[in-house]
């Protein structure tokens, strides 16, 4: 299985911090936020990583290079300083990512969800599912939510049935969800997901466990407070 990590966001709630950082490159732990991913993702048997960047990309390269000293191989998807949104980074990484389902990762997010589980997620990830999801509670920044897991296991936008959460940032994605967007675009994920739950092809599950978006300057003093108490291990 294949990863890919978002990298490309300007982070500008995390300003000043990020005028000369890339948001990835910002440290909790004694380590860049992105490092605790390649950790993990390895740990978890997953070494073909794919990062998109854009503002100060050229940073993270020059920071993590091939992966080796990870024990991971890393491509880059270089997008311009712009960036492309979600769905359309995704979409101009394909040729990286291969033809089955993906693991996909905001690098901004401090989790212990479980990577590992991922893969046997992918694997049996019904043909009919373009998408699984993990949601989160619903942090005090994000109180409504974005969608809504089923008991099913379905997950809907707009239900005033299940239970509603936010999501987490991490998926797992088949590359034909991304077909009709043509590469170097700029396009969202969000409706694209979206259109995906009217016809039915998102599915998830509720994670319960660690899960923080490390989008302020105060939210990355509570990640490095988090990993210096050991709450995730790598």
């Amino acid at each position: 299985m294949k990863a890919m990590i978002l990298a490309a966001g300007r982070g500008e709630r995390m300003r000043p911090l990020t005028d000369s950082t890339p948001k990835p490159l910002l440290q909790a732990g004694g380590k860049p936020l992105i490092v605790w991913h390649l950790q993990r993702l390895k740990q978890a048997g997953i070494d073909e990583i794919v990062i998109n960047h854009a503002w100060l990309g050229q940073q993270i390269e020059d920071t993590l290079g091939d992966g080796s000293a990870y024990g991971v191989h890393l491509s880059y998807s270089a997008e311009g300083a712009q960036g492309l949104e979600t769905a359309g980074g995704i979409a101009t990484a394909l040729p990286f990512l291969g033809d089955k389902p993906f693991l996909v990762v905001n690098g901004d997010v401090f989790t212990d969800i479980d990577f590992q589980a991922a893969q046997n997620i992918a694997q049996t990830l019904p043909e009919n599912q373009l998408a699984y999801l993990w949601l989160v509670p619903n942090p005090e920044h994000h109180p409504n939510g974005d969608f809504s897991l089923q008991h099913n296991g379905l997950i809907l936008s707009e239900s005033t049935t299940g239970q509603r959460g936010t999501f987490s940032g991490v998926g797992i994605y088949r590359p034909e969800l991304f077909a009709n967007i043509a590469p170097r675009s700029i396009v969202k994920l969000a409706p694209l997901l979206r259109q995906a739950m009217q016809n039915q092809q998102i599915s998830g599950a509720f994670h319960q466990g660690l899960w923080l978006d490390v989008g302020t300057p105060e939210r990355l003093q509570q990640a490095h407070q988090l990993a210096q108490q050991g709450k995730l291990a790598a």
